[in-house]
């Protein structure tokens, strides 16, 4: 029987990549996704005909607590169990500091936080033993975020919880780790303006940013090896380093 992996924010970018990456070691998925359809649709066939481990399609926005619930029967209907839980959607809010909405703060940290936090209180006795849960965390947890406050902070916060949350998972022997990527190209970050893109260029030692693909390494690492827990793995090609 394949192992099964629920993957959040899984048809596109990295989450896309990471979920091709799991059919590849021959595991089983679970892609949620928010509110794309038809992108959705077009990846669960793409990915169904690719791969003969089974792809599984679940809307379930994590913005909403509610979804918590949705992804829990989706489980406990079919029965899964699942190996690893990889936390990949998040949530931004790019207003200006003398702006920001306190409605738009509490849904960034809603889905960067809150969410993960209880749907791994939801799922706990769903994950086996031995499992993985990796999150995805962020260069701009290190680094002060110029542009977003909101995102800055909850992937900070989300850098704290993989330290915290090892000692709530050791009894199973579930380990937590995360993958604090960079500057990756994916569908958001190629629509910014080229000035932009060749400014940040400037700052990476490879000059250039990273495919959703070359994370995927990060990613099966942590969820593969034994006896990786509590860390944070950093992928940014150098970043600052001239």
């Amino acid at each position: 029987m394949n192992k099964t992996a629920l993957i959040t924010g899984a048809t596109k970018g990295i989450g896309k990549a990471v979920s091709e990456r799991l059919l590849e070691e021959g595991w089983d998925v679970i892609m949620t996704y928010s509110s794309d359809d038809e992108t959705a649709s077009a990846v669960y066939e793409e990915l169904t005909l690719c791969y003969s481990g089974r792809v599984y399609l679940l809307k379930a926005d994590i913005s909403d607590l509610h979804s918590i619930e949705i992804i829990y029967q989706f489980l406990v209907e079919r029965n899964i169990r699942l190996k690893a839980v990889v936390f990949n959607a998040g949530l931004t809010d790019r207003s200006d500091f003398q702006t920001i909405d306190q409605e738009n703060w509490y849904k960034v940290f809603n889905a960067n936080v809150h969410f993960p936090v209880f749907l791994l209180q939801k799922l706990y006795a769903n994950i086996e033993e031995q499992g993985s849960i990796v999150f995805t965390g962020s260069l701009m947890a290190i680094h002060p975020h110029s542009v977003s406050l909101a995102y800055g902070v909850t992937k900070a916060s989300v850098h704290a919880l993989v330290k915290n949350l090892v000692k709530f998972f050791a009894e199973k022997q579930v380990r937590v780790n995360a993958v604090a990527p960079g500057f990756v190209d994916t569908e958001w970050q190629k629509n910014k303006p080229t000035a932009i893109r060749d400014n940040i260029n400037r700052k990476l030692a490879l000059g250039r940013f990273c495919t959703p693909q070359e994370l995927t390494d990060a990613y099966w690492f942590l969820i593969n090896n034994a006896y990786m827990n509590g860390e944070i793995i950093v992928c940014d090609g150098g970043y600052s380093f001239k």
